[in-house]
């Protein structure tokens, strides 16, 4: 039998073996019975058979064919498009025209260039400029794979070569340390800001819906900003102590950078127009609130600048399958993780979990929420199917047992993490696979290092974060 076929299988198992299994007291037929589509779903999203789009929207469709998601056929395709009018959805594929235009343009390689040429004289400078080529385009990028992957990796993965340093030759010399340092940046970033990371977005609609509390780019900025720069700063002079290149001085590499650069020539308009529209939208985004300009329109209204200006094209609007692939998939998670709320499961879940947890004082309730949370990510190989399987359980438990005036705080502070737990494994996030199949790093390696720099993140982290900000409540 085949892997795809046996891939396939796996989730209709689950199906079945949850659908035909008894039902736990305190849920209806129906619920268990969306419990069981639900899960399928998830372990679908963690293997795969086919497209996660795909998955979701197989899932979608079955609820609303059988009538689990409602009382009528009307109720049950109002729920099954509802995740297609959210406006956070719209929010990300917008986000996604953004990091079209910095590739199109290729104004995220002369950033990534740039911060090489004048940063790169060292191994030390040059693991810097990696860094701070992805943190110049994460508040853009929702996607770490695109920012990671599609930016950084292209031009990152050519400085080991420049010193002869090869999977196969001498990986330590240079490869395996820019390995590391574009891993540790990419994941550090993708918390840093929310629109760093899709399922950033996606859960703080599910906080919205589930807790009622509605988290802003500027609200997220305040708590996140402060409390990740400063991880940010040490995290490349940490992977130099930790995992050292045995090659110390880079004089090579800022000659390269400005041989690429010279290849690129001058700035061009399309470039000025990019990087415009980008601080602009970074702008309505900070202060979108006072302007009373909501965010997913001001992020629509800049890519219809973008084509108008002809940075991007309708074409390249309408044929970027990554963004459309994201839409789908993403509206159709928001719609299960809704219906969860509305069959009455989550409600369950979390009586029965507060039995457990409510004999714990609020801040160890909330580090051990977070704990949890982060270490469960070991079990998935999806950022976002970590995020909709989990999260609106945990959003259940604290609205009962924290304090309200804290309640946003820990909620973003949960969230955060999302991004920060794609360094655990060779399969944590998009990233991830790529940077791993470059060969620098052994898988052995890449676990034992993962679970160094976690528990850095936490220690390094959380801490300072439970000394100055619990108390305080954000608007």
């Amino acid at each position: 039998m085949s892997k795809r076929i046996i891939s396939i299988l796996v989730p209709v198992l689950v199906l079945l073996i949850v659908w035909f299994s008894p039902i736990p007291t305190g849920l209806t037929i129906q619920a268990w019975h969306y419990m069981a589509i639900f899960l399928a779903v998830i372990v679908g999203l963690v293997i795969e058979p086919v497209p996660a789009a795909l998955v979701g929207l197989i899932g979608v469709s079955l609820m609303a064919l059988i009538g689990l998601a409602g009382k009528t056929p009307a109720d049950n395709v109002k729920w099954a498009l509802s995740g297609f009018s959210n406006s956070t959805i719209w929010l990300i594929f917008a986000a996604f025209m953004f990091a079209m235009g910095y590739q199109k343009t290729g104004l995220g390689k002369r950033i990534s260039l740039i911060m090489i040429r004048y940063m790169g004289k060292s191994s030390l400078g040059l693991g810097y400029a990696v860094a701070f080529a992805d943190l110049v385009l994460a508040p853009f990028m929702p996607s770490n794979t695109a920012r990671g992957g599609g930016t950084i990796f292209p031009i990152a993965i050519n400085i080991p070569i420049i010193f002869n340093s090869t999977p196969e030759h001498e990986p330590r010399k240079m490869g395996a340390y820019i390995t590391w340092i574009a891993m540790t940046a990419t994941c550090v970033t993708s918390s840093m800001f929310l629109t760093a990371l899709a399922p950033n977005l996606l859960a703080i609609d599910l906080i919205a819906k589930g807790a009622n509390i509605s988290i802003t780019w500027g609200a997220w900025a305040k708590i996140m900003v402060p409390l990740m720069l400063p991880l940010f700063l040490v995290t490349p002079l940490l992977v130099y102590w930790i995992y050292p290149p045995t090659q110390k001085q880079s004089p090579e590499a800022p000659a390269w950078a400005k041989d690429e650069l010279k290849k690129m020539g001058s700035i061009s308009l399309k470039e000025i127009l990019m990087g415009s529209f980008a601080f602009l939208a970074l702008i309505l985004w900070i202060f979108g609130k006072e302007l009373n300009v909501d965010a997913t329109i001001a992020a629509i209204s800049i890519t219809v600048l973008m084509v108008l200006t002809n940075v991007v094209s309708w074409d390249d609007v309408i044929g970027n399958k990554s963004a459309w692939n994201i839409l789908v998939w993403f509206a159709t998670l928001v719609a299960l993780a809704s219906g969860l709320k509305n069959v009455g499961i989550l409600a369950w879940m979390g009586k029965g979990t507060e039995v457990y947890l409510s004999g714990l004082s609020p801040t160890m309730l909330m580090v051990s929420m977070i704990v949890l949370f982060f270490l469960l990510h070991y079990f998935f190989a999806s950022l976002t199917a970590h995020t909709t399987a989990l999260l609106p359980i945990f959003i259940v438990i604290a609205a009962k047992l924290i304090p309200p005036d804290q309640l946003m705080t820990f909620m973003i502070l949960l969230t955060s993490t999302i991004g920060l737990m794609g360094i655990i494994t060779p399969y944590g996030t998009g990233p991830s696979p790529i940077w791993y199949g470059a060969g620098y790093i052994s898988q052995g390696k890449w676990w034992a290092l993962g679970a160094i720099f976690a528990a850095i993140f936490y220690g390094g982290t959380f801490s300072r974060c439970f000394d100055f900000s619990l108390n305080m409540i954000y608007m």
